[in-house]
Formats: C-alpha cells, sequence, structure tokens
C-alpha cells in the first residue's frame, strides 16, 4: 500500500513524464516541418517511450492501492532556435527529469517503501542512458557545428544506444 505522500509524487511524475512525451512530439513535429525527418523519427520515438514511462507510472499506482491520476498537461513550446538548441534542451529536461526520479527514490527511503524503491530503480538506470544518449548526440553536433546536417541527420537513429 502507498503512503500518500509516494501517491501524490507518483502522481506528480505522471505530470512530468506525460509532458515530456508532449513536449519529445512537438519536437518531433518541428523538426519535421524543418525538413529533418531523422530527427524527428528520433524524437517521435523519445515521445512514445515518455507516454510508457508514464503509462509505468499509472499502472504501479493502481498495482499498490493508490489511485493514478490522469491530467491535462501544459502546451509544450512550438517553435525552436535550431537543432543544437533543441538537443540542449532535451538534456536539461532529462537532468530535471533525473532529479524528479532521484526525489522519488529519497521519498521512498524515508517512508521505508522498499518496493517503491527497488520498483524506481528500473527509472534511475534509464535516466542514465536517456542523459549519456542525449549527450552524445550534443557531443556530435558540436564537431558538425553547422555543417554536414544532412548526414547527422541522415544517422542519428543509430545514435540511440541500446534501448
Amino acid at each position: 500500500m502507498l503512503t500518500q505522500k509516494i501517491e501524490k509524487k507518483l502522481n506528480e511524475q505522471i505530470i512530468k513524464e506525460g509532458y515530456s512525451s508532449n513536449l519529445y512530439l512537438a519536437m518531433a513535429s518541428w523538426a519535421d516541418t524543418e525538413g529533418y525527418a531523422g530527427i524527428a523519427q528520433w524524437l517521435f520515438a523519445q515521445a512514445e517511450e515518455e507516454r510508457m514511462h508514464m503509462l509505468k507510472f499509472v499502472s504501479f499506482i493502481n498495482e499498490r492501492g493508490g489511485h493514478a491520476i490522469v491530467p491535462s498537461f501544459e502546451e509544450p513550446p512550438a517553435k525552436f532556435d535550431g537543432i543544437k538548441v533543441l538537443f540542449d534542451q532535451v538534456l536539461a529536461h532529462e537532468q530535471y527529469i533525473s532529479g524528479s526520479i532521484n526525489d522519488i527514490v529519497g521519498l521512498a527511503i524515508s517512508e521505508n517503501d522498499y518496493a517503491t524503491h527497488g520498483w524506481i530503480q528500473w527509472f534511475v538506470t534509464e535516466q542514465v542512458e536517456e542523459e549519456a544518449s542525449v549527450q552524445t548526440i550534443i557531443d556530435k553536433l558540436k564537431m558538425l557545428g553547422e555543417k554536414n546536417m544532412y548526414i547527422f541527420d541522415r544517422d542519428i537513429m543509430g545514435l540511440r544506444g541500446a534501448e
């Protein structure tokens, strides 16, 4: 059984994961309309992955006797200031999500909720992978500068890593 504090924190994470999905969907749409089909494909995949994360939280809350709340989500931006800036924003957002996951870990420990603590470890590992994946993309973009975006766009799906 979840404590009220844990249930509240997990429901807050549903909001963050759902917003993440919508943010990456908005980024994908922008990239697609700017002619970056490969980058759009990468972002569409990220959007779907974040949606699955949200659903994991919904299921876990309900399985543990809580009540998952499906919220409305804040509208994400529709335009972005270039590919490098976009991926810098993705990294910053993933770091924000990592902090939020770490907050859940801390609360689970303080509440002696070992089931939640064990379950959330998957997300801890996932966030390490997410940040590393985006950092790899940013590193490649730094090497390229604003040149050769065609080749980068074509090859980006190979940079996703093993997921």
